[in-house]
């Protein structure tokens, strides 16, 4: 019998064969595991082991990533742009006004955590906007993650939100690295964002280049 097809009758699997299902690192699932996304304990021998319930959980969300997989951009090319926002009509709105920009942007919309976590994974985008509530795995959740992994320190993300700063201090706050905008949302003031962001990867192109 194959091993996948062994895997697929485990109720649990290794951290190495769980980043080989979810095509993650192996250190992206270490992450998942202490933050909650995936469920795991240790043996005595302080190997973790994953519920495989967990894992398929986050199998659910695969589609959206894989397809994010296939997109090939090469270092210094285009401004990659992920939004993770839940309203459709929003959604809608973003990819409309975010296709006109004169640096045409690659977009990846999704509406959930989980989805965002995935395509961030591979998609590995410059610039991040995000909605706070969110379902599947918040917005403060998710700024949590992105801030404990070093490889993410060069993605900017930007919290797009209708909660009163009071509420958002009530909820654990953000951390003083991202910026936080009200909705309703400012297209101008995202496209500032963006065109510094866009200018800045081209000349980081170019110096690298040269």
């Amino acid at each position: 019998m194959a091993s996948t097809d062994l895997k697929k009758q485990k109720i649990f699997c290794t951290t190495s064969e769980a980043a080989e299902i979810l095509s993650i690192s192996v250190g992206t699932v270490q992450l998942w595991v202490d933050t909650g996304l995936l469920e795991a304990w240790k043996t005595p021998g302080g190997h973790r082991r994953i519920t495989r319930e967990s894992i398929n959980r986050m199998l659910h969300h695969k589609p959206v990533a894989a397809a994010t997989a296939a997109v090939a951009v090469p270092s210094g090319g285009p401004l990659r742009v992920l939004v993770a926002e839940d309203d459709a009509d929003l959604r809608l709105l973003y990819q409309t006004i975010l296709r006109t920009w004169p640096m045409g942007p690659v977009l990846e919309v999704v509406d959930n955590g989980i989805d965002a976590l995935m395509v961030i994974e591979r998609f590995r985008p410059d610039l991040l906007f995000i909605d706070l509530d969110i379902p599947g795995v918040d917005g403060f959740q998710m700024l949590k993650i992105l801030n404990s992994k070093a490889e993410h320190a060069g993605m900017t993300a930007v919290v797009v939100t209708g909660l009163s700063r009071a509420d958002i201090n009530l909820r654990g706050g953000v951390p003083d690295n991202f910026l936080v905008l009200p909705k309703p949302i400012s297209f101008e003031k995202l496209l500032s964002i963006a065109s510094a962001l866009w200018e800045l990867k081209a000349h980081r192109a170019g110096r690298t280049a040269a």
